[in-house]
């Protein structure tokens, strides 16, 4: 994989602002790979070691935290949203309220 496009996956997750939320699709979309969100979830998993990052802020395209078994405990994902102010209904993230889209401009 190029490392140009890593970069800019890790800069996107970087400029997820506080208290809200992307996608993989949403990511995959910004960096010209609209039908690759699985992608992302790979490339996000290779770097989890890079614990500067908010990893915790990509869930799925329904709210669901699919990444939280990629965690310290299973809860820990849910646990981070929860302490910067996210709201659920039931395992899903309030998407309406907390999805923040990237664009250029931002990152």
């Amino acid at each position: 994989m190029e490392k140009n496009l890593e970069k800019q996956i890790l800069d996107i997750v970087n400029a997820i602002p506080y208290g809200k939320v992307t996608t993989y699709g949403e990511i995959a979309k910004i960096v010209g790979m609209k039908s690759s969100a699985r992608m992302i979830g790979w490339i996000l998993n290779a770097n989890r070691d890079k614990i500067e990052i908010p990893f915790h802020r990509v869930v799925n395209r329904r709210g669901e935290l699919t990444g939280k078994l990629h965690f310290a405990t299973p809860t820990l994902m849910r646990e981070l949203l929860i302490s910067e102010g996210i709201t659920f209904s039931e395992e899903a993230v309030n998407m309406a309220k907390h999805l923040w889209k990237p664009n250029k401009e931002e990152i």
